[in-house]
């Protein structure tokens, strides 16, 4: 039921009246950017974006919300990859004012901090307190830790850290009815019942909005080798995990995977890159060792570890970087690969995962699968192998109309996810399901999960007011249709 215009208008007064006048805005030009996600792939509607400074602010507005039957979604940087953040009516409440550090404890090996403050901000403030927190991706630098946790972001580092959801101690929620839940401890154990903060974690606003964390912090590596290695296979590179992992084991610390394509459109469209090795090459891996012990020589231990897979054939070429310069140089040709893919033209992505054991069977066969449906596609697929996560990207063939190519979304959707459901793995490895795969989940999940999930949104939010419509669908709402 659409709440009437008089309701709408006495809600936007009540918050201007809580949060004043320029935390509430309705023009369109201050809300069109809150409509867009940062793929534009979709664009919604919405009666106001409000800004609360506090948590009672964000309680206040959520139950102001509540009696009025007006749907929220949250948002921090808004840089979501599959339409989490989009909404279609009611009110975005932004995070961003909610930017503070409320405590550092280094004894602790904790930093709680507010959920609207920048992935990059929450780094730096571990970084002055001689600790690191782990959690980077390409999006860091406007991304806001609220949305990281409400996704539970993966990144370049889960190899050695794991997801958000690993790093975090406690939550601080505002509920669907508006009240506040302080799960804020910074404890290592605590058996004291359901662990609550997990409900939350990856669940994309539709259970609460996150206004506070707890996170871990970890010892700053001492020692820290980046490599870049050109092999002949992918099978190949996960071999060369498997070998590494076994012998570095806690010091692998990155694994990642490039095709020669992605490094190709990577030198063709950023021209500050440099290649990194004589010489094309099947596929490359980026390979960080780091170290915290004392004495840790991680550029010796790199250097062993490629010596002896070229020995064995298993690598045709490696280069280490002798620097921080030369390693974060390295690291910008995997950095900028989603971003020069698009100077290609249309592009259908697929964020998956599967079994490290089953990694290469799946690329092998999605790639011919999707190769056979369309001559002259173009594949695209690499990410963080050493946790199985796969970016299954498919570039238009060249000369292709971008919108022909875009409207089989839906058939490549079902040959990639078929081969994975096959293999035993996730259609959503780290951005979440949102909703471009809302549908994708009802078709793959398991049924039993699904209810529970739907029982989860109905006991929680019960009048299905928090970003409705986004992974599970009660009621009617917009359809998860696939852009184009």
């Amino acid at each position: 039921m659409t709440p009437s215009s008089e309701t709408t208008q006495i809600l936007l007064a009540a918050l201007r009246d809580k949060l004043g006048d320029r935390h509430v805005l309705t023009a369109a030009e201050d809300v069109a950017p809150a409509l867009v996600e940062s793929r534009g792939l979709y664009r919604g509607t919405a009666l106001a974006v409000v800004r609360p400074g506090s948590t009672e602010e964000v309680a206040a507005t959520v139950r102001a919300c509540a009696e009025a039957g007006v749907p929220i979604v949250a948002q921090g940087g808004n840089t979501g990859l599959v339409g989490g953040g989009v909404p279609y009516g009611g009110i975005v409440l932004s995070l961003a004012r909610l930017d503070r550090v409320r405590a550092v404890n280094p004894g602790d090996a904790a930093i709680t901090v507010e959920a609207g403050m920048i992935l990059a901000d929450v780094q730096a403030a571990a970084d002055a307190a001689g600790m690191l927190f782990p959690l980077s991706y390409a999006a860091e630098g406007s991304a806001r830790i609220g949305g990281n946790l409400g996704t539970n972001a993966g990144g370049t580092a889960v190899l050695a850290y794991g997801n958000a959801r690993d790093l975090v101690l406690g939550l601080e929620v505002v509920l669907a009815d508006g009240r506040i839940w302080n799960g804020l401890k910074a404890l290592r154990k605590n058996n004291a019942g359901y662990d609550l903060k997990h409900l939350f974690i990856g669940s994309e606003g539709t259970l609460g909005i996150i206004t506070a964390a707890v996170l871990k912090l970890f010892p700053k590596p001492v020692s820290r080798s980046v490599g870049f290695v050109g092999l002949g296979s992918f099978r190949s590179a996960v071999e060369l995990f498997a070998r590494m992992h076994r012998a570095a084991d806690r010091d692998l610390t990155a694994f990642e995977v490039i095709p020669r394509f992605g490094l190709d459109i990577v030198l063709k469209h950023a021209p500050d890159m440099v290649r990194p090795l004589r010489g094309d090459h099947a596929a490359y891996a980026l390979v960080e060792l780091s170290s915290t012990r004392p004495g840790a020589d991680t550029a010796a231990e790199l250097e062993t570890l490629l010596a002896q897979a070229i020995e064995t054939g298993l690598v045709a070429d490696a280069t280490i970087g002798a620097s921080e310069a030369q390693n974060a140089a390295l690291w910008h040709l995997r950095e900028r690969l989603p971003e020069t893919q698009k100077a290609e033209g249309g592009s259908i992505k697929h964020d998956v995962s599967v079994p490290l054991s089953r990694l290469a069977d799946f690329v092998e066969r999605a790639t011919a699968a999707c190769e056979a449906a369309m001559p002259g596609l173009r594949v695209c697929a690499f990410g963080h192998a050493g946790d199985g996560n796969i970016h299954f990207n498919l570039s238009q063939p060249v000369g292709m109309d971008k919108a022909v190519f875009l409207a089989a979304w839906g058939r490549f959707n079902r040959i990639v996810h078929d081969i994975v459901s096959s293999l035993d793995g996730s259609i959503a490895a780290e951005h979440g399901i949102g909703l471009i795969k809302r549908d994708e989940l009802a078709l793959y999940g398991d049924p039993v999960g699904l209810d529970l999930m739907r029982r989860l949104k109905t006991a929680l939010d019960p009048r299905d007011l928090m970003n409705p419509g986004k992974i599970v669908a009660l009621g009617e709402h917009p359809p998860a249709a696939l852009p184009v």
